[in-house]
């Protein structure tokens, strides 16, 4: 994995790093001091992860996080732990209290590492798919972890501003993560997962009735949005 440290201590720049070189497998491209020089930095390499201080000059460091597009994992490193709460809505990997000690550090980087290959994993799969090109699970962002989700149990998705609602049948479970539509379609088969509304996207293996405005998902009536009819109509065979 290769990594960025942003942090405008020297000092916590010296300790993070003796720490990666102790490490296999992850592989130091930059240390930066100001903010405003790692965004240079990110557009120019492809970063795995990033070692990130929040108290910065010129630019807060979660303000640095809003602004980077295809955003590596992130792993908060600060002296503050007010923060923690924005960090997790912010989908960080993990949140690190300095002074570090190097056991966090190293349980941090298997957090980190897991989801990389995870990450691999499900690309190669996607690649090397002949027969069935569809897949059969996707794995989400819920609070610290990757949470695996069955498609054949994810009856519908429900849209939360910022944040996605995964309804799991039969079970009930449902799972939050901050997420688009837009990214997560581009995950899921489109011959069974389609929107039907801004707020909704359903199962067609899950619709147990329709009506002029409303799909039944089991005991859930959900909307069907006036730019979506002719489409769900079409799906359905209406």
């Amino acid at each position: 994995m290769t990594v960025v440290i942003i942090d405008d201590e020297p000092l916590a720049i010296e300790v993070i790093e003796s720490y990666i070189l102790q490490v296999n497998g992850l592989e130091l491209l930059a240390t930066c001091t100001n903010p405003l020089d790692a965004i240079n930095v990110l557009n120019k390499n492809k970063v795995d992860l990033i070692f990130l201080d929040i108290e910065m000059p010129n630019l807060n460091g979660l303000d640095l996080v809003r602004n980077i597009e295809n955003l590596p994992q992130i792993i908060i490193t600060t002296a503050y732990t007010q923060y923690a709460l924005e960090g997790f809505e912010l989908n960080v990997t993990d949140y690190l209290i300095k002074p570090v000690p190097f056991h966090r550090f190293l349980k941090a980087v298997a957090r980190a590492k897991k989801n990389h290959e995870l990450e691999i994993g499900s690309r190669k799969g996607t690649e090397n798919e002949t027969d069935d090109p569809q897949p059969d699970f996707i794995f989400i962002k819920a609070e610290y972890d990757r949470m695996r989700v069955n498609l054949n149990e994810l009856a519908y998705i429900e849209g939360l501003k910022d944040y996605l609602k995964f309804h799991l049948k039969p079970s009930g479970k449902v799972l939050l993560t901050l997420s688009s539509f837009k990214e997560i379609l581009e995950k899921l088969p489109s011959s069974k997962f389609f929107r039907v509304h801004r707020s909704f996207v359903v199962n067609i293996d899950f619709i147990t009735a329709i009506q002029k405005t409303k799909i039944q998902v089991g005991d859930v009536r959900i909307p069907i949005g006036e730019k979506y009819k002719k489409e769900v109509y079409k799906r359905l065979n209406l």
